[in-house]
């Protein structure tokens, strides 16, 4: 099984990078990890996953990352998986409403790679080894700091996090019938714009941790 890790920045996966076992990187035939760098955003992350899938045919890729999140009610510092995505500025914004690609009936609603507007991973339960909290993303490509904006897409998403590269993966990875889990640790509060208040470093010191578990959970129930 050849399992790459992918992240925007290769400081998002380092510490797994650094401290995993030798035997999953070198010596198992079973299963083998490889490390990624996407780029940040969605273009940057679309044309690099889609040439890593037809060059290197993985089985599983899972993104890893920091998020943005619009529930107060989750701890910083939490780790969790993303079930579906939706894309959260590609549209027009008119009279103060948002209208995406469907409600400009540009795209089909529940046509492949969507599903009721989203782009969810139909895998989340075989594949959440360890049994993460499950939330709905958004993906931008400019980060959400106004109170209205906020308002507006948790309105019409109710997304829990955000980021700027999850939704390509979910595209290309549906799109190519390829397996995939997006694993992101929350580092702060959305419109929080203060990053004294964010959790930076113990973020990504979690987000490692937990792939170091996975990879191990992965090795035991292949």
């Amino acid at each position: 099984m050849r399992v790459f890790i992918t992240a925007a920045t290769v400081g998002e996966w380092m510490p797994c990078f650094s401290n995993i076992n030798k035997l999953y990187t070198e010596k198992s035939r079973r299963l083998k990890i490889y490390f990624h760098q996407s780029g940040v955003g969605m273009m940057a992350t679309t044309f690099s996953l889609t040439k890593l899938i037809a060059e290197e045919k993985p089985d599983l890729i899972i993104q890893a990352g920091m998020a943005g999140c619009f529930d107060t009610d989750i701890s910083l510092g939490k780790v969790v998986v993303v079930e579906k995505e939706i894309e959260g500025n590609l549209g027009v914004e008119e009279n103060g409403k948002w209208r995406d690609l469907f409600n400009l009936k540009l795209e089909k609603p529940n046509y492949h790679p969507y599903v009721k507007r989203t782009l969810p991973n139909l895998n989340i339960e075989k594949l959440n080894l360890l049994k993460l909290k499950a939330v709905a993303g958004i993906t931008v490509n400019e980060v959400t700091t106004r109170k209205e904006r906020i308002k507006q897409l948790l309105k019409k998403y109710g997304p829990v996090i955000e980021s700027m590269e999850g939704a390509a993966l979910h595209y290309v990875c549906r799109q190519t019938n390829t397996n995939f889990l997006q694993v992101r640790t929350i580092s702060n509060y959305i419109g929080e714009r203060d990053k004294s208040k964010w959790m930076i470093k113990e973020s990504l010191d979690n987000l490692n941790i937990t792939l170091l578990k996975y990879i191990d959970k992965l090795y035991k129930v292949m």
